[in-house]
């Protein structure tokens, strides 16, 4: 078996146990931001080993349709409708790399989910399938997605994808909620998740939860798919059953 596909092999295995795990930490109330840390590190590391748990740079062989891949997100789809946005959280290295260097203590510029960011996303993901589908081009190349997890540093991809990540320590993921392409497709699946954080009657309305979220997305009126699942929320909440992660009608 050539090495490349042993790799690729290895990044999905990764990719299904972490998003069990992350699912199961999740369900049992066991999920914290600390634990988190392991698989954002995890990610991000194997995005510049294997490269595999890449997935926005993928979309391109969906275009031409490599039917492996193609059925892949929609597992991933059906995933994301289960369980919300685990996978873009703390399993997509592009997402994990984001997420860690957003920690850097400096302030921060908080931009909520709106429809003018959703038309945003839509327009870039129309001509990510045009230049993909029409021209053969792979725009996610050009931004550097490769090249930055394969250390290509001479490279002017590499370098743009450097000057996303810049911007994402004062912006909250800013690939991952105006570019990828995956964004686009899970982002409205997630706002109709089965199992997502919800409110529930033990709230008090000090709106802690709101303060911490960087994407709006625990507003109780939002609607764009924007969270993931990143524990801000819950780590804010000062009443404990107060904001709990379940599927509607579900027991507290």
């Amino acid at each position: 078996m050539p090495s490349g596909s042993i790799t690729m092999i290895a990044g999905v295995v990764y990719a299904y146990l972490a998003f069990a795990v992350l699912a199961l930490l999740w369900y049992s109330r066991r999920f914290t931001r600390r634990r988190a840390l392991v698989f954002l590190a995890a990610s991000a590391l194997l995005g510049f080993l294997v490269f595999a748990p890449v997935f926005p740079f993928m979309v391109q062989e969906v275009v031409l349709g490599n039917l492996p891949v193609l059925i892949g997100l929609v597992v991933f789809i059906v995933l994301v409708f289960l369980a919300g946005r685990i996978i873009c959280g703390q399993v997509c290295a592009v997402g994990a790399v984001q997420e860690l260097v957003y920690l850097i203590p400096v302030k921060k510029h908080r931009r909520t989910a709106n429809l003018r960011q959703a038309a945003i996303r839509a327009a870039v993901f129309i001509v990510i399938l045009v230049a993909g589908a029409g021209f053969s081009v792979n725009l996610l190349a050009l931004l550097g997605l490769r090249a930055f997890f394969n250390l290509r540093v001479a490279s002017i991809p590499f370098v743009i994808f450097l000057a996303i990540l810049l911007v994402s320590v004062f912006f909250y993921r800013p690939f991952c909620r105006y570019i990828c392409p995956y964004g686009a497709l899970l982002a409205p699946v997630s706002s109709r998740a089965v199992y997502r954080l919800r409110r529930t009657d033990a709230c008090i309305n000090c709106r802690k939860c709101e303060r911490a979220c960087p994407t709006g997305a625990a507003d109780p009126d939002a609607r764009f798919g924007e969270c993931y699942l990143c524990g801000r929320c819950t780590e804010a909440c000062p009443v404990e059953g107060a904001l709990v992660y379940a599927r509607k009608g579900g027991k507290e």
